[in-house]
């Protein structure tokens, strides 16, 4: 089979590599689209791969090949995703149903190869079957839908209130759209992208605010009261940073995203968390029992019905597996816009 294979920093070659084969309990999937996650991208340009060499590929949906001895959950031409977390099942997290803080757990796509490639094995406790009428391309993106949904279940969110996204990457417009069905009072998006704010619009937000202008504005939409739950998904300095002064007196800040450098808080800005006694918290993937968790399920369920939305800004554009390469240079100079898939012909 061909895979775009990760031997080394900015070494992603696209060749021949022998066909993985399942073994029992487990399932081969064709895949058919697979997404390029932020992570993905150190791993490529600034020497974050776990080894060498590697598939990358943690977001991907595709068809199922083959199945190995004892599975029952899904069969030869079955429409799949994977949820791309291997837990040791063992642990204390484990028994908790605390999947995704297992200490000694896999991942696909960066502990062990990924679905940048024609085919991949996966546990079959990892696959879940979609509908055939649900687009394949669709499906590459349930993983961050899943990520935005754990969020809001991490805050105990509840209907009625006002909430605040920071960041409209899709994982930023998956917790608008979340916020939304969920029964939010009011959802405000706030982004430096216009094609993001535009986008938020369309799935749920009642309005939006650049960070480029004045933050006054996203507090003025609250009466001066701030947000009963922040979500940041960018990971930025200046979000990070912002979550804790638009977030209302007892309010709730959960940080999706993943900071890119050392963070610093002035007194003023740290004192925040005490002074409305808020609620800081983070939040690490998409898990929950029985795995993998209702987050997949209920984000297929959702999709499957149409109520969450797929809309063209989620996904920058395609490109051929063959192409990894070229995908990845473009993400690393800043010019994608929304999530980058790469398409295998089947």
């Amino acid at each position: 089979m061909k895979a775009a294979v990760l031997e080394g920093n900015e070494k992603l070659i696209y060749r021949d590599i022998e066909t993985p084969q399942v073994t029992a309990g487990t399932v081969q999937i064709q895949v058919a689209a697979c997404g390029i996650c932020g992570s993905d991208v150190p791993r490529v340009f600034d020497h974050a791969a776990h080894n060498y060499p590697l598939i990358l590929g943690h977001e991907f949906s595709g068809v199922v090949s083959a199945v190995g001895e004892g599975v029952e959950n899904v069969k030869v031409g079955d429409h799949v995703v994977a949820a791309p977390l291997v837990p040791c099942m063992e642990c204390p997290d484990c028994a908790a149903g605390n999947y995704s803080l297992c200490k000694h757990y896999s991942f696909i796509g960066s502990r062990q190869n990924g679905a940048m490639a024609d085919y991949i094995v996966v546990p079959a406790a990892n696959v879940l079957p979609i509908p055939e009428d649900l687009s394949l391309q669709q499906a590459a993106t349930i993983e961050p839908s899943t990520v935005a949904l754990h969020a809001l279940r991490i805050c105990n969110y509840v209907a009625g209130k006002r909430v605040a996204v920071l960041g409209c990457g899709i994982i930023g417009l998956y917790t608008v759209q979340w916020a939304h069905l969920l029964g939010a009072e009011h959802v405000t998006a706030i982004s430096r992208g216009k094609r993001g704010l535009e986008a938020a619009l369309k799935i749920g937000a009642d309005d939006t605010i650049s960070t480029d202008g004045s933050m006054e504005e996203a507090l003025d939409a609250t009466a001066k009261a701030g947000y009963d739950y922040v979500f940041e998904c960018s990971g930025s300095e200046t979000t990070i940073q912002l979550s804790l002064r638009l977030v209302a007196n007892k309010g709730t800040v959960c940080f999706i995203g993943t900071p890119k450098k050392p963070l610093t808080f002035t007194i003023p800005q740290f004192e925040q968390i005490n002074r409305k006694e808020c609620i800081v918290t983070g939040s690490w993937m998409s898990y929950s029992a029985p795995f993998p968790g209702s987050e997949w399920t209920d984000t297929i369920d959702y999709m499957s019905s149409g109520r969450l939305q797929f809309i063209p800004e989620l996904v920058h554009g395609t490109y051929p597996m063959a192409q990894a390469m070229d995908a990845f240079c473009e993400i690393h100079k800043g010019a994608t816009k929304g999530r980058v898939l790469l398409l295998n012909n089947i």
